[in-house]
């Protein structure tokens, strides 16, 4: 199938699209699990080192325990989650993500592992820091909060300042809350840096801002994914580019080959799958050229055999025009010159005929032609070129239905003239030609009574300017060319000619078949 090419190329560069989009994908996640792992850190680092620096944080933030999940142990507890056990005793917060939740843990000061799993570790710890910073700020006086607000900015990780209650900023929504809990966690969309507003008991407004939360789409990231696709892509286009350059290259080198005049080189078409199609093509065509310059050659050598009888007679006719010793003799030797120029014209139409069938062939007119008329107009001629011979014409039952056939007229007629006339030239006294019509082929058979031809020649009654050397002489006339021609006009309306022997008559049986449709 054409197709199997095609889809071999496809379906390597689906592969290798895949293969990109996986790595590429594996690459994301990877890269993004380990800066989501740092970031966490990062972002916790604050919090969970001002709970390091509390004697017991249970105690000082009893709220804490109570809303998160948040206990201390020995820090020499051995167990199979102390992987990370050099970085707490480093003093190093440590997260991993656990389910639906992240663990943070940190070696207190105490010596105690503090540890603490938050659901939304973003809001979380927001919540936590905002509630320290109320506790820390309410005791102090209005004098003493800039201060300390900035004490806690800086050891917490954020940013602390007074709002106006009649500020834009406060939604209705954001004031509702904090009449009701005293404090309102915001954060509207996911790139955007939350916010934390608390009141204090006599009333301030306190906004405290925290960075902006974790973004997998990252640029760097991005571009980094991108230069690995573009990567492996170069890479994997260079070795499908460097098979089909080596291919293209054989393909050049057995061209090169044929033009110096090696018209046996052919291109080794297993090399490779891209351009076997084009070697395959290659190869045909130089296979069709190798053919066509050795039909040539055997042309040029029959040509001179076949043009050297009547030019040789041409030229005794007119030596002997100057002999001759009355008109009547004269005009005798100039209607053998006459003869013999005849032989010739019909001889150049012959070999004009089969040269243009044989290098690549005519246009093809092809038209929905009545194959039963031209049978008959052929037997009608025929009949009359040769009134002492019986010709007949018989047709299979309910051919009317299929009488109609895409042809080129004219070498159709040619095919079937040159057969009902050899048979003419060598029957002993019938021709009888069967036209065999079905909805897909059209068959004509052409046979004759007289001595047949061997078993052995039938192939080789079909090559130009051949003769067999019994009963089909050159006595009976022709040249050779018509049973080629015959082939040839077949070949190019998609059939095939054959000879065998005649049961009905004994003699030579010649088959024209050919596709009732012509493809479009």
């Amino acid at each position: 199938m054409p197709l199997t090419p095609f889809l071999k190329m496809f379906g390597r560069l689906l592969l290798v699209t895949l293969l990109i989009l996986a790595l590429c994908a594996g690459l994301f996640t990877g890269v993004n699990a380990v800066r989501e792992r740092h970031w966490n850190e990062r972002f916790a680092t604050p919090l969970m080192d001002w709970l390091a620096s509390a004697p017991n944080p249970l105690v000082s933030y009893p709220w804490l325990s109570a809303l998160y999940d948040m206990e201390l142990r020995p820090g020499d507890h051995n167990d199979p989650e102390s992987v990370d056990h050099e970085r707490l005793a480093y003093g190093q917060a440590v997260a991993e993500v656990q389910g639906l939740g992240v663990r943070v843990r940190r070696l207190s000061e105490t010596g105690n592992i503090i540890d603490v799993t938050f659901q939304d570790l973003y809001r979380d710890i927001g919540e936590v820091s905002a509630l320290i910073i109320l506790t820390h700020l309410n005791p102090l006086l209005p004098d003493e909060r800039p201060a300390g607000m900035d004490s806690l900015g800086r050891e917490l990780g954020a940013t602390i300042s007074f709002v106006d209650e009649g500020s834009e900023s406060l939604e209705t929504p954001t004031l509702e809350r904090l009449v009701e809990r005293g404090m309102a966690y915001v954060h509207r969309d996911a790139g955007e840096r939350a916010r934390v507003y608390l009141r204090l008991n006599d009333g301030t407004v306190v906004e405290v801002r925290y960075p902006a939360p974790f973004n997998p789409l990252s640029w760097p990231v991005l571009l980094l994914v991108f230069v690995l696709a573009a990567s492996i892509a170069g890479f994997f286009l260079f070795l499908l580019l460097r098979d089909v350059d080596r291919n293209l290259r054989a393909v050049e080198s057995v061209a090169i080959r044929i033009a110096r005049g090696e018209l046996d080189a052919r291109v080794d078409t297993s090399r490779g799958t891209l351009v076997r199609r084009l070697g395959k093509s290659f190869n045909s065509m130089a296979e069709h050229i190798q053919r066509l310059v050795e039909i040539q050659r055997e042309m040029i050598h029959a040509v001179s055999h076949e043009l050297r009888t009547p030019v040789a007679r041409i030229r005794f006719g007119v030596q002997m025009i100057e002999d001759c010793p009355d008109e009547a003799s004269m005009n005798k030797q100039l209607a053998g010159i006459d003869g013999d120029i005849q032989e010739l014209d019909e001889l150049i139409d012959e070999i004009l005929t089969y040269a243009r069938l044989e290098q690549g062939g005519p246009i093809m007119s092809f038209q929905e032609i009545s194959v039963p008329d031209i049978v008959r107009q052929v037997v009608e001629e025929q009949q009359r070129l040769r009134p002492d011979m019986a010709f007949s014409a018989q047709f299979c039952e309910g051919y009317e239905e299929w009488s109609l056939s895409d042809a080129e007229p004219r070498y159709i007629h040619r095919a079937i003239q040159n057969l009902v006339g050899n048979a003419g030239r060598y029957a002993n006294g019938q021709v009888r030609v069967k036209c065999q019509l079905d909805a897909q082929t059209c068959r004509i058979d052409v046979e004759d009574d007289g001595p047949g031809i061997p078993d052995g020649d039938w192939e080789k009654v079909f090559t130009a300017f051949a003769r067999l050397d019994d009963s089909r002489t050159r006595t009976s006339g022709g040249y050779g060319l018509g049973l080629s021609i015959v082939r040839r006009i077949l070949y190019w309306h998609g059939g095939q000619a054959f000879v065998t022997r005649s049961e009905a008559l004994g003699g030579a049986e010649f088959s024209l078949v050919w596709p009732r449709r012509q493809p479009q």
